[in-house]
């Protein structure tokens, strides 16, 4: 019975198989890419991947585990130099799939299987995304604030102006009826004295 079994056999032996990987995850370390089919890609991921994190510290047991798989020196001397310093720091996670279409001649899904820290255009267009994206925030924040700002400030020089002329035009209507309620008597006793003085000259 094969209960538990899940693997993907890709219609080979096990030493053909073993032998294919071997060479994949060589070629996936030197040259840093590999473009194959979407299931080898998915079977390579599982078999290189435990590789590139032992490589990561590079001890005498884990030199040994990594050549028995890989078994060639100079992917050795790439993964346990070039490699490691790069993933250094990426806890896992260190291939990426990208789907390519189907081939012509049997219709099959490709792929290409890269290291993730090793595709500059992307690790570049990442990295001016992520600024790109901290300024426009930045500036949205700081724009509403100021605008905020200068229309309070605006608002209240035209508040304090508003009530400053306001306030001399109420004094001065509050000033006129009393100006023309003292005049008037003032109009009025000069005529009463003066009829009263016609009178005492027309008895005399």
């Amino acid at each position: 019975m094969r209960h538990g079994k899940k693997h993907n056999h890709l219609s080979r032996t096990h030493s053909h198989r073993e032998a294919m990987l071997q060479n994949m995850a060589s070629s996936l370390i030197l040259h840093k890419r590999v473009e194959t089919t979407v299931a080898k890609a998915k079977e390579l991921r599982k078999f290189v991947e435990p590789i590139l994190t032992r490589a990561k510290d590079d001890t005498y047991q884990n030199r040994r585990i990594a050549f028995m798989y890989l078994n060639d020196k100079e992917t050795m001397k790439e993964l346990f130099g070039v490699v490691a310093d790069k993933i250094a720091s990426r806890p896992g996670g260190y291939t990426r799939i990208i789907k390519l279409g189907n081939r012509l001649g049997d219709n099959a899904d490709t792929c290409l299987i890269e290291l993730v820290d090793f595709n500059e255009v992307l690790l570049s267009a990442a990295a001016e995304k992520a600024t790109a994206t901290t300024k426009t925030r930045r500036s949205r924040r700081s724009g509403g604030a100021k605008a905020t700002d200068a229309a309070a400030t605006t608002a209240a020089p035209a508040a304090e102006a508003a009530t400053v002329d306001a306030a001399p035009e109420a004094t001065v209507v509050d000033k006129a009826p009393v100006a023309e309620a003292t005049e008037a008597p003032a109009d009025e006793t000069p005529a009463a004295s003066e009829g009263s003085t016609s009178d005492e000259t027309k008895e005399s």
